[in-house]
């Protein structure tokens, strides 16, 4: 197989049509997929990648037809972590705790009729739902925000198994996040380094295992936690020993990194090398949204300078390779 190391990155980008440099990047490199967003952060503008139905139908159109079919993937939570709002003309979905309080009927009907808009959008994968335990309710990324379905794993549980099921009805990816478990976390991982090692259990993990194995696309995002029992030095998202133990445990699962971009994991490394590490240790996907930072030309650079590696390396240009099998049985999947 020929390695286009391209197709191990998950990009975002500015714009409502795809723009010239990520054309010119999967032209060069291959592409894994394109991370969509409503309103810019870095800017201020309202208007990023998702202006109406319509649009957003064209976009996908766009992207599915580059050569390597890239995945369109999206952060479709509900409640405040939403990309596809009503106000634009998108269905209703509520937030994660609120979406545990409906009786079975009603969060059946919400989840089809928002998972079927996004297929027929366009859309391959939901980069949600949220697996988190929600153990700190005044966690200021996931708790207060009310991203997580309960701190009870039977209700995370329930939920997630009510989104699988109407995910397969339609042929929608998800993808459960963020490994290990933020719930506990007193600080946002978005801002600032997040020391999650008094909080990570081997029951929340191993639910992580469980829901992964069953849910479609098989997709896990890994957080930028610092998890310092599995490892001292490194955030989980970039760790050798954690990203190695998880994929013992899911040797088939589709793992990506939460965004590289993030200050918690910025005041480790640049970009280009946690894309480097992350890719090493066994992620298949790396996320660069370019929405916190314009780093396209990073982008560039840290996808030529992972291919010069892997022609120079063999176990890394095999640790890629498996990578990119992976994530082009998902494209397949969803094409």
């Amino acid at each position: 197989m020929t390695l286009r190391i391209g197709e191990l990155f998950l990009l975002g980008f500015r714009g409502t049509r795809l723009p010239a440099w990520l054309i010119d990047f999967e032209r060069a490199f291959g592409l894994g997929g394109v991370l969509l967003f409503d309103r810019d952060v870095q800017t201020g503008a309202a208007l990023r990648n998702v202006e109406s139905p319509a649009q957003l139908r064209a976009l996908c159109d766009e992207v599915h037809a580059l050569p390597s079919r890239p995945l369109v993937c999206i952060d479709q939570e509900g409640g405040r972590v939403r990309r596809l709002k009503p106000a634009r003309g998108f269905a209703e979905l509520p937030s994660a705790r609120a979406f545990a309080r409906l009786d079975a009927a009603e969060a059946r009907r919400i989840a089809d009729a928002s998972f079927a808009e996004m297929k027929s959008l366009g859309i391959d994968f939901d980069l949600a739902p949220v697996v988190d335990l929600d153990v700190n309710p005044a966690n200021p990324n996931i708790g207060a925000l009310e991203r997580s379905f309960s701190a009870d794993p039977a209700v995370v549980r329930r939920c997630v198994l009510t989104l699988d099921a109407a995910a397969r009805r339609v042929g929608l990816g998800l993808c459960l996040k963020h490994y290990p478990g933020l719930g506990g976390a007193w600080t946002d991982s978005h801002a600032e380094l997040t020391d999650i090692s008094a909080c990570v259990s081997d029951a929340e993990v191993a639910l992580f295992v469980e829901l992964a194995a069953q849910v479609a696309g098989s997709a896990i995002l890994l957080s930028h936690g610092m998890a310092k029992q599995w490892d001292p030095a490194w955030p989980v998202s970039i760790s050798a020993a954690a990203i190695g133990a998880l994929r013992r445990a899911l040797p088939d699962a589709l793992l990506i990194t939460d965004d590289l971009q993030m200050q918690g994991l910025r005041a480790f490394c640049s970009t280009r090398e946690a894309a480097r590490r992350a890719l090493a240790a066994g992620v298949d996907l790396v996320c660069i949204g370019n929405n916190l930072l314009a780093e396209e030309g990073e982008c560039v650079q840290a996808a030529a300078s992972l291919a010069a590696l892997a022609e120079r390396d063999a176990t890394l240009r095999s640790t890629l390779l498996a990578a990119q099998a992976r994530v082009r049985a998902r494209k397949a999947s969803c094409g």
